[in-house]
């Protein structure tokens, strides 16, 4: 049968709709209305990033541990809420990087990026200028009006998770075992708190380089000390590079959650390749990134542009 002309224009203007509200990013989002907005928060990262190479390590962290609670809506940047979770409180970084950028892009571009756009953008520009692979980051997120420390407390992996328990939580948010262990390779940059690898260092596990946790206990004694820092790669501490997965070869990964992943088990092999290649990392990595920022986004009219990342628009 036929169908009409009328028809035809409805049946367009319903998929057209249809595809507003799937949330159909796009990397060209802000071309017309801020065409500065993604070289302001390149300079702004990469300032930060010169000053405090461990910056970087931070903006990344923050990028993850906001996508993995609710999606990535900048439910981490709201004051309070899920920055008092157990995994965030005492640890997040980089709330003033991110305000500085969204400050210098409000006074160019009013109320037109997001603060989950900044952010997302932010963790991509992090990891290039620590020398990491780049790739193209889908934009038009909005942010949330809302943030759960309940969410945070259940859904962001710890450092005593186990390696089922890693998939478990990756997969929840439909990232497979590979994106896993390849965005666990985060950890090539940053530091980690005392408090959050002592139990391994001190016989708690048994898989682990005898010489690495003697030089750990220097800086990480049996009480006290739990703000202490240790670099996660001990190799290239500052670099973005496939060091990790070497040190896990060798039983150095500093966290329980790090050497999970090669510990005769099924992510061994993955560990292996990517320790040996470090254009499969990168090609992983990449891919895992924009799978993670794209994690239930609030797009069209859901959210808010928020004029301040801390706070919800009044």
């Amino acid at each position: 049968m036929a169908m009409g002309s009328a028809s035809r224009i409805s049946l367009v203007v319903l998929v057209a709709l249809a595809t507003a509200a799937s949330g159909q990013l796009s990397s060209t989002f802000y071309d017309t209305s801020c065409p500065r907005a993604l070289a302001t928060i390149k300079s702004g990262v990469a300032a930060a990033v010169s000053s405090d190479p461990r910056m970087g390590a931070s903006l990344l962290r923050l990028h993850f541990h906001d996508c993995f609670v609710q999606g990535c809506d900048a439910s981490v940047l709201l004051s309070g809420m899920e920055q008092n979770a157990g995994p965030n409180v005492g640890s997040l970084r980089g709330f003033g990087v991110i305000d500085n950028i969204k400050t210098q892009l409000e006074s160019i571009c009013k109320q037109t990026v997001s603060c989950a756009d900044i952010l997302t953008v932010a963790a991509r520009d992090s990891v290039v200028a620590l020398g990491g692979p780049s790739w193209t980051v889908p934009l038009g997120r909005r942010d949330s009006t809302t943030a759960s420390a309940s969410l945070a407390n259940s859904d962001l992996p710890g450092p005593s998770s186990s390696r089922s328990q890693l998939e478990a939580a990756f997969l929840k948010k439909n990232l497979n075992t590979v994106d896993m262990v390849a965005l666990s390779g985060a950890h090539t940059i940053g530091k980690a708190q005392c408090s959050n690898f002592r139990t391994r260092i001190y016989g708690g596990d048994t898989n682990i380089n005898t010489a690495f946790a003697t030089s750990l206990k220097a800086n990480c004694p049996q009480s006290g000390g739990n703000t202490n820092l240790e670099n996660l790669d001990t190799t290239t501490p500052n670099a973005f590079d496939n060091a990790y997965y070497t040190n896990l070869l060798s039983q150095k990964g500093l966290l329980h959650s790090d050497q999970v992943l090669f510990n005769n088990d099924t992510t061994d092999n993955t560990v292996r390749n990517f320790a040996s290649n470090a254009a499969a990392f990168s090609s992983a990595f990449t891919t895992a990134m924009i799978k993670m920022g794209n994690i239930a986004p609030l797009t069209g009219t859901q959210g808010q542009i928020r004029l301040s990342c801390s706070k919800v628009n009044s």
